[in-house]
């Protein structure tokens, strides 16, 4: 979520509602859930200049089950994107 926050840091929901052409409810969807959809945030990413792997990543993987092989590829990832 850090990089939605970021994001309306920027500029409000309904910018990023158009410039994303989501309904106009969808970011608001993401935040109640607490993580937005790889497509988004690959969108997201791209629209402020951050990594768009990385976020595709991190949204894909906090939309994920909480299981033994998701804390491995946590704990790998976050190491991974510390030396980046």
């Amino acid at each position: 979520m850090n990089l939605l926050d970021d994001a309306l840091a920027r500029e409000p929901a309904p910018y990023w509602t158009e410039k994303l052409r989501l309904s106009r409810g969808a970011l608001h969807t993401a935040k109640t859930r607490g993580h937005l959809s790889p497509a988004i945030a690959g969108a997201l990413a791209r629209l402020i200049g951050e990594p768009v792997e990385k976020w595709i990543c991190i949204a894909a993987l906090e939309s994920e089950k909480d299981s033994a092989c998701k804390t491995m590829l946590v704990k790998e990832a976050g190491r991974s994107w510390l030396n980046t």
